[in-house]
């Protein structure tokens, strides 16, 4: 026939027709002689990926994060921080246990700001929560009470268990200040701060070896030097307002009743 294309031209008509469908790996043809592609090899990095984070963390890389935590600035550690939030949500109950645990060790009144402090709790809170132990022990009975002495507070025994605790404690011996060192103590509480040289012209005596003993026994101190003179001033300690039960010196009782009627005679003739 005629009009069928020659073999020749099958080719041409071919390549000008559009194709519908993308090439696929099996449409290209491998030129002969050319080397075969390699498969394409594994990653080593993602196969241990997976295995890594399957694999237990070594204690060493915890305690490493843990210090690494803390040293952030601003930062607190978890345990830290947790127990400062136990310390706020103290209850009343646990508040009065630790309140008389560290009452019972202590060898001086503690202030309510110290015992706020070690407690991390408001001064108005330990000082309600004191008053109310202290009003539970005088309800209750015990033979000994919370009292608010020296500026702060501590445990003491009731005064009419007294002589079984001197009986206990002294066993039989008691220390007890001369009549001379009792004058003398009289006179630095009411007139303190004072010097040796006053006490002794209101003693009308020597009082320097007094003097030395008080201080020895804790119950009058050093706080200064007269301006005029530069004498050494005497005043009470607070041991001695623990041993009298007072928590400051305007507890002390007034001296007017004590005095003769004729004192300011005898101040006169003293001079």
């Amino acid at each position: 026939m005629g009009d069928e294309p020659s073999p020749a031209e099958v080719p041409a008509l071919d390549a000008a027709l559009p194709s519908d469908r993308e090439p696929t790996p099996v449409d290209t043809p491998t030129p002969l002689g050319a080397p075969a592609q390699p498969e394409a090899e594994a990653d080593p990095a993602a196969e241990a990926a997976p295995a890594a984070a399957a694999a237990p963390v070594p204690a060493d890389a915890k305690q490493t994060a843990a210090s690494t935590d803390a040293a952030r600035p601003g930062g607190e550690p978890q345990a830290a921080v947790e127990d400062q939030s136990a310390l706020a949500l103290i209850d009343d109950a646990e508040l009065k246990g630790a309140l008389e645990a560290i009452l019972l060790v202590v060898d001086e009144p503690v202030t309510e700001i110290v015992l706020a402090q070690i407690l991390e709790q408001p001064t108005e809170r330990i000082g309600a929560a004191l008053i109310t132990v202290s009003e539970g022990y005088t309800a209750a009975g015990h033979g000994f009470d919370l009292r608010k002495v020296a500026g702060g507070w501590r445990l003491y025994t009731r005064p009419e268990y007294a002589p079984y605790v001197e009986r206990f404690v002294l066993d039989g011996q008691s220390v007890r200040l001369t009549q001379a060192a009792l004058e003398t103590l009289a006179v630095v509480a009411y007139k303190q701060p004072v010097t040796r040289s006053r006490i002794s012209a209101i003693r009308g005596v020597n009082c320097d070896g007094v003097i030395r003993t008080l201080v020895s026994r804790g119950l009058v101190e050093e706080c200064g030097t007269e301006p005029e003179s530069g004498a050494f001033l005497y005043r009470t300690t607070t041991l001695f307002l623990e041993k009298l039960g007072m928590n400051s010196i305007n507890d002390l009782p007034p001296l007017a009743p004590f005095l003769p009627d004729d004192v300011e005679e005898v101040a006169d003739a003293a001079q």
